[in-house]
């Protein structure tokens, strides 16, 4: 009878084991679909506290949404994010994440949470969401919020998507 329970929890720690090591190690598959996902962090030329998160999934039809959440942002500025093609820590997070690297710089070839220019709620949050008629190729691993200034648009948060 011992033998019994002690395999019995045996079994049971390791499909728990098992199920954890593989929750770390893929991506989340929700129905086919592959998740990634990174907080915020200021960047470059951001100032006080950003935070928040960004989501990609890539789904099994074969669409690409990204939404992100951004917190700390000056409630009097207008804002830009894109997804972009480095890591945050690579060469500031590269340039733009494009389809087809020979295509135009705009949707739909790249994918821009906000679909342009988007003004942050009273609180300096802002929640913004873009679809991508195709699965996002691996050249997508972050998302940038820039300030939107006349002449250039600084990189002001940063969030990795692993």
């Amino acid at each position: 009878m011992r033998k019994t329970k002690k395999s019995g929890r045996m079994l049971v720690a390791l499909v728990v084991t098992a199920a954890v090591v593989g929750a770390i190690a893929v991506p989340a598959l929700a129905g086919g679909s592959v998740v990634t996902s990174g907080d915020f962090a200021t960047f470059a030329a951001g100032t006080g506290d950003v935070g928040g998160h960004a989501h990609m999934v890539r789904t099994a039809d074969g669409t690409t949404k990204v939404k992100i959440h951004v917190t700390g942002l000056d409630k009097n500025a207008t804002y830009v994010s894109h997804v972009h093609n480095q890591a945050c820590d690579v060469g500031e997070a590269g340039g733009h994440f494009k389809q087809n690297h020979a295509g135009p710089g705009e949707p739909p070839n790249e994918i821009w949470p906000g679909s342009g220019p988007f003004s942050p709620n009273r609180a300096g949050i802002a929640n913004e969401v873009a679809t991508a008629d195709y699965s996002a190729n691996e050249d997508a691993v972050s998302v940038v919020v820039h300030l939107k200034l006349m002449t250039s648009a600084p990189k002001v948060a940063c969030a990795d998507l692993s």
